[in-house]
């Protein structure tokens, strides 16, 4: 047998869960961070962490504005 179990070869089931992992962490950064609006750095930094974490459209409106 090759490894793979059926629809992923089982190197993609750890990129998945990789992925979902990463994305997860970042929700969770994202939720618990307020947005800043002075520190450009930081700024930055948020800006991809809700990337990561799929915070795009409606869900990436954050009250802090």
């Amino acid at each position: 047998m090759d490894g793979s179990t059926g629809l992923f070869p089982a190197d993609w089931i750890g990129w998945i869960q990789a992925a979902l992992s990463v994305v997860g962490a970042a929700s969770a950064v994202a939720a618990i961070t307020p947005t800043p609006k002075d520190d450009r750095i930081i700024g930055k930094v948020h800006s991809v962490l809700q990337l990561l974490a799929l915070n795009i459209g409606y869900a990436g409106k954050s009250k802090q504005q």
